[in-house]
């Protein structure tokens, strides 16, 4: 493994798209299964450093690394945590700054583990600018895009428009680690920087079920801290809509077709 400050290189990672899909899916969503093929020329795997904060931008906030996060007994709308390495986690207030990594992205194969208590709410924001929505959504018949899962809406003069709901609802209860396994293709610009190709969302697979393929967006969704469009952004954790925990960030940086 060569490490750096704040990463490393690693072996290990979902693959979910064409010949770089290994992942066996129905075509309707269903379980998978993970497969390992070697990396081809020129990708590389990042895992994102539980140890401290040197993945990340600052200001950091109330963010902390920790070694154990859990939904408090006595608090259940909160997070308890234990010393150490391997979780990070937006504090004992859930109300701080937005956290982005150092490294930045284009297409990407991203897996990331995540935990919220009782009636939280996060977000992953794929370049800062497209969120996956976290939320408590265990036990709804009928998601949303505001759900679990769900690709948020975009905001305009005249109010929300644009969220995908997820197809079906794989949220866990609250307190239980949950996943995201995403294929994301980042937009395409010409050489003028004209953007010639949207955003897309090629697979969400979370906890082992397809909740999306194919899915565009055709430009930030809402609360994103950015308006325009780039080839390349960080990877964004929201941090201020309530208590959530983080590990096993892993980025596969990628040129899908």
């Amino acid at each position: 493994m060569t490490k750096q400050r704040g990463l490393f290189i690693s072996r290990k990672m979902v693959l979910v798209f064409g010949s770089l899909l290994a992942v066996l899916l129905p075509a309707s969503g269903g379980r998978s299964e993970e497969a390992q093929p070697a990396p081809a020329a020129g990708e590389k795997t990042v895992v994102i450093s539980m140890e401290d904060l040197s993945a990340w931008r600052e200001p950091h906030g109330e963010w902390a690394i920790v070694g154990e996060a859990m939904m408090d007994p006595q608090q259940p709308q909160r997070l308890a945590v234990k010393p150490g390495q391997g979780v990070l986690y937006n504090g004992p207030s859930g109300k701080t700054v937005d956290l982005f990594t150092v490294i930045e992205h284009g297409d990407v194969i991203a897996h990331i583990e995540f935990m919220v208590p009782k009636g939280s709410n996060s977000g992953v924001y794929f370049q800062g600018r497209y969120e996956i929505q976290i939320f408590d959504s265990w036990g709804v018949k009928n998601p949303t895009y505001s759900d679990c899962g769900g690709i948020y809406q975009r905001w305009g003069p005249q109010g929300g428009y644009e969220g995908h709901a997820p197809r079906v609802n794989a949220a866990k209860k609250p307190g239980e680690w949950q996943t995201f396994d995403v294929v994301f293709r980042a937009p395409r610009f010409d050489s003028s920087g004209k953007k010639i190709e949207n955003a897309r969302f090629v697979k969400v697979i979370h906890n082992g079920v397809l909740i999306h393929e194919n899915v565009e967006v055709t430009g930030p969704t809402r609360a994103s801290h950015f308006t325009d469009e780039k080839p390349l952004g960080p990877l964004m954790l929201q941090g201020d809509h309530g208590p959530v925990a983080y590990r096993n960030i892993r980025l596969r940086l990628v040129t899908l077709p």
